[in-house]
């Protein structure tokens, strides 16, 4: 996977998972426009890369910062050829009945109209091309239902339909549009919420989840990585439309597999 002069966009790239990638892509050769809402996270991932990258601040579910991360890849670099459109967030744990609508909001905003608007601005670029390769981050949330996670499951559930759309309109423009479903991954986010289901013992969540896992443990983030550079390499050149599972066995036996538990 040899990705020298190629130009690569991650959202989210400030940590976890998108951190994860932002590094596999430079450490293959390309260069990298890292993109996060917390600009001192998406710096400090832009410098331990190097002159090969760039950072820049944006709240992906504004369309004027969007145009902009774009913007800013094309000046610098002059195309784009891998967009990570990664960027979301977990919300609250709480069952349906007692969701809150202000946080419903804030995951559908981030993890959805984020999403589309990453690929609203992206593709076009991508089709004056004539080529280019769209991973998004959705989840195993995405193909099964989690008790307590009414927004993330709605919102990444979406995220594989806006997946399937875009391949199916892109393709013959050259551009591929795929999706990674990470299981647990051992980032900030399951430790949030390993810390909403069991304040008292969030280790235990960790305890309980892994058990029903076959794999026996989270993912690590650099795995996920593995995927979706696989993804954007020349690869997986038939490979568009797809949803490429990454949790440890998690959906394989869903009926007796991993459980967050009962919340406090």
């Amino acid at each position: 996977m040899d990705f020298k002069d190629k130009i690569a966009i991650v959202t989210g790239g400030g940590n976890g998972i998108g951190c994860a990638v932002c590094l596999a892509f430079a450490e293959r050769g390309a260069k990298v426009v890292v993109v996060d809402r917390d600009g001192d996270a998406a710096q400090a991932v832009a410098e331990e890369i190097g002159r090969n990258a760039i950072a820049v601040t944006a709240d992906v579910t504004r369309a004027a910062d969007v145009q902009a991360y774009v913007a800013r890849a094309l000046d610098a670099f002059g195309r784009i050829d891998c967009f990570h459109n990664n960027a979301g967030i977990e919300g609250r744990v709480a069952p349906t009945a007692e969701y809150d609508e202000a946080v419903y909001d804030a995951v559908m905003g981030v993890n959805v109209k984020g999403v589309f608007l990453g690929l609203r601005y992206v593709l076009p670029v991508m089709i004056g091309q004539g080529s280019g390769a769209v991973v998004n981050t959705a989840s195993t949330a995405g193909l099964i239902g989690t008790p307590g996670m009414p927004a993330y499951v709605a919102s990444k559930h979406a995220v594989i339909g806006l997946t399937k759309v875009a391949a199916s309109e892109v393709g013959p423009q050259g551009v591929r549009v795929n999706a990674v479903c990470p299981g647990p991954i051992a980032t900030r986010m399951i430790a949030d919420i390993a810390r909403q289901v069991s304040p008292n013992n969030p280790g235990g969540v960790e305890e309980r989840y892994t058990a029903g896992l076959p794999l026996r443990r989270y993912g690590t983030a650099e795995e996920v990585a593995n995927v979706v550079l696989f993804l954007c390499s020349d690869l997986a050149g038939n490979v568009t439309g797809a949803q490429y599972v990454i949790d440890g066995g998690r959906t394989a036996a869903p009926t007796g597999g991993a459980s967050l538990g009962r919340m406090e």
